[in-house]
């Protein structure tokens, strides 16, 4: 009972509001410009209007892509949520819109899962539960009342806890023989950067591969705690940056090394936020008087709206009991699956790697050099002609490569081939393929049995028992 109350008062010991503002603005920013850049590129046509057909998640196969207005009516308004969101304007609104829309542009195609969407995902689901828009908001030019310059702890630890979760199990992961006693798939990787100005020459030595991978998991498996350590803090941000900026010169994985650069001053002291924004304030107060003395910018009123009224109310009090509790248990349900159901790989017999069962939503990140190659056949029942089906003919590129190593993606297509050629008049279709996987650099070898009927197999939570369980040697 002692431990439970002490774990109580300190979750609910008040705190600055700071972080919490430099969060909301970081993450707003960045779903700004990420919106934006997949606009620009056209990837709102390449990936939901131009397939014919979307991979599913399981248990979401009701999620279907809108017409190509919808979809870009739905960014327009995932561009303007999150810009609210980083202003702090109708925030709560703003926050519950931005994660339901991309939250939906995601669960579309299964093709395009990455673990940093699904982080930007809850990160974007935890700011509807925190109030992020008590100072430096435009929420608070609106509606002074609502100023706070003290929140409860909780409302900070709880993303430092997600971090957490995710750079531990991203460490974890790679305590395996693979990865640090054969150095894959860096082995493969590291060579084919060595073209990069400055530091090429380093990623043409042999013992790059196994430094990278040490100390690749040596950094996930601690950085939260040299993080959370003042001491140790300021080097283990440089250490965030130089890690994160080599693997996005390295690898083509858009903006995430942004969004963990950002996420992670969640770690930083109340003292440090504060002088940002104090400074910050400052200097835009300066500069507004120097511009037009006569009035008062949106920020100075800000801070005189910060600094005149003294510290308010903790946001809790001002909730319903009821509701407090409810948000208490959704929080305490959400963390604890967070931290079971990336184990759920232990139920399945086989290599996680291989057979995938698990894989996703546990936090593997960049394990493995996986690809594959499939060959499906359509065979009439009736008058017992066999076809071989040009993938491509459905699927854009990266669907096709995707697919061509993923069992349950496998299946997917297999059962919309058979309702695609029904139409087209064929008996009672039967789905077989021929499905060739490499793994970190092994000789390929077959996924499935290649006479097995697709069509007639269902995908769900059990074990795939269709499966080839040993990976190549």
């Amino acid at each position: 009972m002692t431990t439970t109350r002490n774990i109580k008062n300190w979750l609910s010991q008040p705190i600055s509001i700071a972080p919490l503002i430099t969060l909301r603005v970081v993450i707003g920013a960045l779903l700004v410009f990420s919106t934006a850049r997949f606009w620009a590129l056209g990837w709102i046509d390449d990936h939901y209007i131009r397939p014919m057909f979307h991979f599913k998640y399981f248990g979401f196969e009701w999620v279907e892509p809108l017409s190509a207005m919808g979809m870009y009516v739905v960014h327009a308004l995932l561009l303007i949520s999150s810009l609210c969101v980083m202003l702090g304007l109708f925030y709560r609104l703003a926050a519950v819109v931005q994660f339901l829309l991309f939250t939906y542009t995601e669960l579309i195609d299964l093709t395009y899962y990455l673990n940093h969407y699904y982080f930007v995902s809850i990160v974007c689901g935890l700011l509807i539960f925190v109030p992020a828009n008590r100072a430096y908001s435009l929420d608070v030019l609106r509606k002074p009342a609502i100023f706070q310059k003290q929140i409860p702890r909780w409302t900070i630890f709880i993303f430092q806890l997600q971090l957490g979760i995710v750079y531990f199990y991203a460490g974890l992961w790679k305590i395996n023989h693979d990865w640090l006693v054969n150095a894959l798939p860096l082995k493969i990787w590291v060579p084919a950067n060595d073209q990069l100005p400055l530091i090429g020459w380093l990623f043409q030595q042999k013992i790059t591969p196994y430094l990278f991978s040490w100390a690749g998991m040596l950094y996930d498996v601690t950085i939260v705690f040299w993080l959370s350590w003042s001491r140790t803090r300021p080097w283990a941000y440089l250490t965030v940056i130089a890690f994160h900026t080599l693997t996005g010169l390295m690898f083509q994985i858009g903006v995430f090394p942004l969004v963990m650069l950002g996420a992670t001053l969640i770690f930083f002291s109340e003292k440090w936020h504060t002088r940002l924004w104090d400074g910050l304030s400052r200097f835009f107060v300066t500069r507004s008087t120097r511009e037009k003395s006569s009035a008062t910018s949106h920020v100075e009123r800000m801070t005189n709206v910060a600094y005149a009224k003294g510290p308010q109310p903790l946001s809790p009090s001002t909730s319903p009991p009821k509701l407090i509790t409810y948000r208490s248990s959704l929080l305490i349900l959400f963390f604890a699956f967070q931290i079971l159901f990336p184990w759920r790989y232990l139920l399945y017999p086989g290599n996680v790697f291989w057979t995938e069962e698990g894989y996703r939503f546990s936090w593997r990140v960049m394990l493995m050099e996986k690809a594959g190659t499939v060959t499906f056949f359509v065979k009439d029942a009736k008058t017992g002609r066999e076809g071989e089906v040009v993938n491509s003919e459905f699927l854009n590129p990266h669907q096709e490569k995707q697919m061509a190593m993923q069992p349950d993606m496998i299946l997917q297509f297999a059962h919309f081939l058979k309702k695609h050629y029904e139409r087209r008049g064929v008996s009672d279709p039967a789905v077989r393929a021929e499905v060739y996987v490499t793994l970190n650099a092994r000789p390929s070898r077959l996924l499935i049995a290649p006479n097995i009927d697709l069509t007639k197999l269902r995908d769900g939570w059990s074990h795939k028992t269709w499966l080839t369980q040993s990976m190549p040697e």
